[in-house]
């Protein structure tokens, strides 16, 4: 994370802000230089806020912490750049969290390997109060993972992923298949 920067100037320092009377008098120019010193890098945080929530220009110790907060996981393993890629694939996520067209993009994002999913629900409207259901009585979500020749996958990695991003009560099975 981020940590204090030696010799840090403040931008506001405090002294001149104070009254006459306080600017000559040594121990208080020693106070507020000892506040200065202390409130400089929080100053500074505040002052590039706006960066570090920018995917592209966070630092990369602080990609994790953005992950955390864009609710999308990333392996801290992966490169800086790739986990730039996925967080900003997050972003299109957020519409379609979820949804069947949600895990096939979060699961392309995270591994970048084509993902379909196949579901058992359904959907369907009927001025008829005694239509039958759609789908089947158990939900269930099939995440196919198509995987290159001589490419693995993580399948701990992908359960877990799967598991955070589809509806707690569906339950489901992940395949990872050869590419055809």
């Amino acid at each position: 994370m981020r940590r204090e920067l030696p010799g840090l100037p403040t931008p506001h320092p405090l002294l001149p802000t104070l009254p006459g009377l306080y600017q000559g008098d040594s121990f208080t120019e020693r106070f507020v230089g000892a506040l200065d010193e202390v409130l400089a890098p929080v100053v500074s945080t505040l002052d590039n806020m706006p960066s570090y929530l920018d995917v592209a220009t966070t630092p990369d110790d602080l990609l994790p912490w953005l992950a955390y907060w864009i609710g999308m996981p990333v392996d801290a393993h992966l490169s800086a750049v790739r986990q730039r890629e996925v967080l900003h694939a997050a972003s299109r996520l957020h519409g379609w969290q979820g949804t069947r067209r949600g895990v096939e993009l979060a699961v392309e994002a995270v591994f970048g390997y084509r993902t379909e999913v196949r579901e058992t629900g359904g959907a369907s409207w009927s001025l008829d109060p005694d239509a039958p259901r759609p789908g089947v009585p158990q939900e269930a979500l099939v995440v196919q993972v198509f995987v290159p020749a001589g490419a693995t996958v993580d399948e701990r990695r992908l359960e877990a992923l799967v598991t955070s991003l589809k509806p707690a009560h569906v339950v489901h099975r992940v395949e990872v298949l050869p590419e055809p």
